[in-house]
């Protein structure tokens, strides 16, 4: 509320003018609407031993001295007056009681200005008193607002219009004040200098969407046409309010985020972008961007923008999530484990969205989780067959990454089935094919002659390792008689095994005994013997054939019949032993182990080669047939 001195002017001229000296008293300033009137209160006084008969006096306009001519505004003489104010001004006060009150009548904007009074006594005693009165000409009501409204805090607007003219007096009403509150009139009342003002006030709390509103006072005087309007506009402070945000953001690596930030307040606030206590960026404004270029995985959080100003603060977050392809997987557990141990395996990555990971080896699924970062393997009681390469396979929508590791399981050695002798002529080769990890140590054993072999003898043993597999050779020359017991021994840190190597390929160790003659004269008896067979057969159907005659078509010639003319005897042999091999698909024996003349010592070959003895042999065969 406006306190409002109301000291009266009255009494201050009294206890002035006991003083007895020249001395006047009016508003320095005064105010009226235009088109009303106005009336400006006026006491003057003068020393004491001056006793006029009649007291005169004069108004005039922006200057006290009449030697400059100044427009005469009322003159108690000669009621001449300047034409501006000619039927305007009028003396409310009574000269001889000291009372210069002056009264100007339908205000236009020219009459504002300075007015001066000068009191005239007679003769020489005249004075132009150096006080004045300044008259304001308005067309608005005063609205006043505090200088400071806080949203929440109750204020105080007062409308404020001068109260000076006694012909015509102003109402005071609100314009916009719906919502804000119930404005309650306070009536007229003097100010300090003797002036009058109509007052109204307005109660309320303000709210941040009342800042900027346009408040406004109305003065009408009754029974005129006279209405004067004025506004003000509500500068409410308050505290930011973030209002505009992005929400959760999702992007792809390398890609351009931008995110954004709006807050309202009054007045504006200072936005700051921030990531884990780092300020990113900051301005006064009420929308503030930041700007990511080529987003990485180190960029994926929560980021958060913080509105303050001097009424308060606001703050909220967003969280960036930056979509990328699996990591390599990252493998840790155990790598070397003993047979029978349990083997525990992790395979590891990272990626946005979390990947299908998946564990597999030589194409079989060993273990898989999805959306999931970390995957698992436990293998109880390893075996050899878990030894071998694995790969941990990470993928999600955006690509695939892999990690190849090895597990290596150590265990005794093991000597497979597939191990054993052969023997061809005088010489043996015993194989011994040993499982183990790590690589063992293989020795050959002759109990009979007491003789161990092992891999250094490189004249007699030979080994090879693939993986977990060692193949070892040996071979033995010379040995015309039985072969001997072989027995193959491997040993590691793990454990021993031995085995007694049999001996594999009875047929073939028969063969060897005859030795290549011999297989040459049985194959060439097992030729006569399908040769006799076929010229049979052939007769018996040419005899039983009722249609043939000697005028019919020529007689067929098999095979078996055809002869060259001049041709040697031996040549036809020749040629059907080849017929015959070809009929039942003899082609040779495959040995299994390189036992070929070429690679064993056969000693002295046979006086007759093996063609002669089969070409004979076939002869013999004919001439039998027939």
């Amino acid at each position: 509320m406006i306190f409002l001195t109301t000291l009266p002017l009255f009494w201050i001229m009294i206890s002035a003018s006991r003083g007895g000296h020249w001395g006047a008293w009016m508003p320095s300033s005064i105010s009226a609407f235009e088109g009303t009137c106005v009336s400006i209160p006026c006491r003057f006084d003068f020393p004491d031993e001056l006793r006029p008969a009649v007291v005169h006096g004069v108004w005039y306009f922006n200057s006290p001295y009449p030697k400059n001519y100044p427009p005469v505004v009322f003159k108690s003489r000669t009621q001449v007056v300047h034409e501006s104010f000619q039927g305007r001004s009028r003396l409310l006060g009574d000269l001889g009681l000291r009372n210069c009150t002056l009264l100007l009548s339908n205000l236009s904007p020219e009459l504002g200005g300075k007015y001066y009074f000068r009191g005239d006594l007679g003769g020489y005693n005249q004075y132009t008193f150096s006080e004045h009165s300044v008259l304001d000409i308005i067309s608005t009501p005063n609205i006043v607002v505090p200088p400071e409204v806080v949203a929440g805090t109750e204020v105080e607007v007062s409308c404020m219009v001068p109260d000076n003219c006694p012909e015509l007096r102003p109402e005071l009403s609100w314009l916009g004040q719906d919502g804000l509150g119930e404005p309650a009139v306070l009536g007229r009342l003097r100010e300090d200098e003797g002036t009058w003002v109509q007052v109204s006030l307005l109660h309320f709390v303000p709210t941040r969407e009342v800042n900027g509103h346009r408040l406004g006072c109305q003065a009408s005087f009754p029974n005129t046409t006279l209405q004067f309007e004025g506004y003000a506009s509500l500068d409410v402070k308050y505290p930011p309010v973030i209002v505009e945000m992005n929400s959760s953001v999702e992007a792809i690596e390398g890609s351009h985020v931008s995110l954004l930030c709006g807050a309202d307040s009054n007045p504006p606030p200072l936005l700051t972008w921030m990531r884990d206590g780092t300020v990113l960026r900051e301005a006064v404004a009420e929308i503030l961007f930041l700007e990511l270029d080529e987003v990485t995985p180190g960029e994926d959080g929560v980021y958060a923008c913080l509105a303050e100003n001097a009424y308060g603060q606001d703050n909220r977050t967003v969280e960036l999530s930056v979509m990328y392809a699996p990591w390599k997987p990252t493998v840790n557990g155990t790598v070397v484990a003993v047979e029978g141990e349990t083997v525990s395996i992790s395979c590891s990555t990272q990626s946005n969205p979390d990947p299908i990971l998946t564990i597999f080896k030589e194409k079989q699924i060993l273990a898989t989780v999805i959306y999931e970062s970390e995957l698992q393997l436990e293998l109880p009681a390893v075996t050899p067959e878990d030894d071998g390469e694995y790969w941990c396979v990470a993928e999600n929508q955006y690509g695939q990454r892999a990690t190849a590791f090895n597990l290596s399981v150590e265990f005794a050695p093991m000597i497979l089935l597939e191990s054993h002798c052969a023997a061809a002529r005088d010489t043996v080769q015993c194989l011994c094919v040993v499982k183990a990890n790590p690589e063992p140590a293989v020795a050959f054993e002759l109990p009979s002659r007491n003789v161990t072999v092992n891999e250094t003898e490189r004249e007699f043993v030979y080994s090879e390792r693939s993986g977990l597999l060692l193949t070892s050779i040996l071979t033995l020359r010379g040995q015309a008689q039985a072969p001997p017991r072989v027995l193959c021994t491997s040993r590691n840190l793990y454990g021993t095994k031995s085995l007694e190597l049999p001996f594999q390929g009875a047929h073939r160790l028969m063969w060897a005994k005859i030795g290549p003659v011999g297989a040459v004269v049985a194959f060439a008896i097992l030729i006569a013997i399908v040769c006799y067979i076929t010229q049979t057969r052939r007769k018996k159907n040419v005899t039983e054939s009722p249609s043939f005659s000697a005028g019919d078509n020529p007689p067929v010639l098999f095979s078996s019949d055809f002869r060259i003319s001049g041709a040697p005897e031996k040549y036809e042999s020749q040629r059907r032993l080849g017929s015959e091999r070809r009929l039942l698909g003899l082609r040779g024996e495959p040995p299994e182990l390189d036992l070929s003349y070429s690679h064993l010592d056969l000693g002295k070959r046979p006086t007759k080669d093996s063609y002669t003895l089969t070409e004979e042999l076939a002869e013999y065969a004919e001439i039998r047939v027939k």
